[in-house]
């Protein structure tokens, strides 16, 4: 007697329980609803590459009064290669990037060991903290800008460089705490408590698994950091005093006539951006390989 293999059907699965057909998933179990969501996604993405566009293409655009033109007078290299000739505005732009690494350095080192606490320990406070975590986020920028001036000028600091350092690591921690703590939530314990099986100090365990765990969060939490405080303009506004940095050089500028070199600075930073970006995902793909 020979076995008969079944056919291959492409009629939809009857449930055994209720004897209903059921439809078969689309591929990759996801059901395709028409093209709006794809649509919407290219029109949200389009809108918000026009103005990055812009600024790349006219960073090369010869103007002849040395101010931005909305008309097209030729291609140029001109302003990279006299990229701080306008003054001010090289030591506006190093200021913005000193201040923005100390502030993501420091709200790192602070965020850590508080997404830690706020994650995975109960403590008395702890509903306080996370109102005050939150508040600070949703707190408007004028807010914020004007009541750190009031407390500086009643503690009699003069304001300055380490006036907005300080200011743009008090908001700061906030989006650094959100984003270690989703990073901590996804992580387990039990490697640092294997760890502390097989000898290795609370310290130990910390530096050697918990650390190289959280190091994709840090780092995604600092560049955070970084891009929140070298493109803030209305809390520096407030407590800047002599200090100028890039956003309030800008807008200085921009009353007057902006010079190309700000298109320049700005193609340069999303430049960067970019880079570590593309450099972030392929390292993440070659650790996913490596460990699969």
């Amino acid at each position: 007697m020979t076995a008969v293999a079944p056919t291959r059907s492409s009629s939809a699965p009857t449930s055994p329980v209720t004897g209903v057909t059921g439809r078969l998933p689309g591929r990759h179990g996801v059901n395709r609803r028409g093209p709006w969501l794809a649509i919407v996604y290219w029109v949200v993405i389009a809108i918000t590459l026009v103005p990055i566009v812009y600024m790349i293409v006219y960073s090369f655009n010869d103007a002849p009064t040395n101010r931005l033109s909305f008309a097209w007078n030729g291609f140029t290299t001109y302003w990279y290669a006299n990229l701080v000739n306008v003054s001010g505005l090289g030591q506006a732009f190093v200021t913005s990037v000193a201040i923005a690494f100390l502030a993501a350095l420091i709200s790192v080192a602070i965020g850590l060991p508080l997404a830690l606490a706020l994650e995975r320990y109960r403590f008395f406070g702890r509903g306080a903290v996370n109102a005050v975590v939150f508040a600070d986020i949703a707190a408007p920028s004028i807010v914020v800008g004007s009541a750190s001036l009031s407390f500086f000028l009643s503690i009699g600091l003069g304001t300055g460089f380490l006036t907005v350092l300080l200011t743009h690591v008090a908001f700061d921690v906030a989006y650094v705490v959100v984003v270690l703590r989703a990073r901590i939530a996804g992580t387990s314990r039990a490697l640092e408590e294997a760890a502390g099986d097989l000898g290795a100090t609370p310290f130990q365990a910390f530096r050697l698994v918990t650390l190289p765990l959280l190091a994709p969060g840090m780092l995604a939490a600092g560049l955070l950091a970084l891009a929140m405080s070298i493109d803030d303009y209305v809390i520096t506004s407030f407590v800047a005093g002599p200090s100028v940095t890039f956003p309030l050089f800008v807008y200085g500028a921009a009353k007057a006539g902006m010079p190309p070199q700000v298109l320049c600075f700005g193609t340069l930073v999303f430049a960067v951006g970019l880079l570590v970006a593309l450099l972030n995902g392929a390292l993440n793909r070659r650790l996913t390989r490596t460990r699969g």
